[in-house]
């Protein structure tokens, strides 16, 4: 069975005005439900993960900072947010979501998170609505317990993965890959094990040929044991933050390639929602649906 986090505080209410479309979180579980892709069974309440996994990968006095509440001006204005505890207590239980999906994903092929893909939290600081990086805590919590010996990072969200580039730059266990818009943020790049700089409008035939020809090409190099995949759906044309071009069938078939890549090669694999940020919120609840019915189609063999 598909099993997906999901956690009432993913829908925090952020400041009226501010840019960020934490709504979906909110309707996101309930189209499932309604479209019939999933039923209430697919969803489980993910526990608040403890300090002690997330100081194996971030910074103590950052860390301390940001529970306390304490980070500066600069700091703050870094990750975007007004600084509030409901959004620390948050990033906590997105990442024991996506901890415990890869727990699914060992058992079942695959596991999926709402939320996450917070992959511009770096080890001392956080940036682009991103406090802590829940796929970076992840892998490092399957390298230490044993579960996986080496991970292959699938970042498809529409900005460079740097913060996680940054985490695993020194860490031969883990590699990164990031194909992403070339001129979008972050300007400053960190140096991925794979970086993809797309230029500015590229559409679904272009974007889809370099994915076709990059990923197995990374399973055979790689041989990882397991795969976190950030599926962002910011690489849509209708993003206000993209500036790709690409359909809402290209982003569809991009994950099913995703999928059937690590379902041929037999290799469990996690989901981090990662961005979406089109000014249509029926076109960004469109857009990740996708992805949960393309996975109960690849892995679950659902008909729809």
């Amino acid at each position: 069975m598909l099993k997906i986090a999901n956690h009432p505080i993913y829908r925090y209410v952020l400041p009226e005005g501010h840019r960020f479309p934490m709504v979906k979180y909110e309707l996101l579980p309930k189209v499932l439900i309604d479209q019939k892709i999933c039923t209430p069974e697919n969803f489980f309440k993910p526990q608040r993960v403890s300090p002690a996994l997330i100081l194996k990968v971030h910074g103590e006095r950052y860390y301390n900072k940001l529970v306390n509440l304490s980070l500066d001006k600069k700091e703050i204005r870094k990750i975007g947010f007004p600084l509030r505890q409901e959004l620390v207590d948050r990033s906590h239980y997105i990442i024991g979501g996506t901890i415990q999906g890869c727990e699914y994903a060992l058992t079942n092929g695959v596991g999926m998170n709402i939320a996450g893909g917070t992959h511009h939290a770096f080890k001392d600081h956080g940036e682009a609505f991103c406090l802590l990086n829940d796929q970076g805590i992840a892998a490092h919590y399957l390298l230490e317990s044993k579960k996986a010996h080496k991970i292959l990072i699938v970042d498809l969200d529409v900005h460079q993965g740097n913060g996680t580039a940054a985490l695993f730059q020194d860490n031969p266990d883990v590699f990164t890959f990031s194909m992403h818009g070339a001129k979008n943020y972050p300007f400053k790049k960190q140096a991925s094990d794979l970086d993809i700089g797309l230029q500015n409008d590229t559409q679904d035939a272009l974007y889809l040929e370099i994915l076709k020809n990059t990923l197995p090409r990374l399973l055979k190099k790689v041989t990882p044991d397991f795969i976190f995949y950030l599926s962002g759906v910011d690489i849509l044309a209708s993003d206000k933050l993209g500036k790709l071009g690409c359909t809402l069938q290209g982003c569809k078939q991009r994950d099913r390639f995703v999928f059937e890549s690590c379902k041929k090669a037999n290799i469990p694999v996690q989901v981090s929602m990662g961005g979406g940020y089109s000014k249509d919120i029926d076109v960004i609840l469109e857009a990740h649906k996708n992805t949960f019915k393309t996975a109960q189609e690849v892995f679950f063999n659902k008909v729809f």
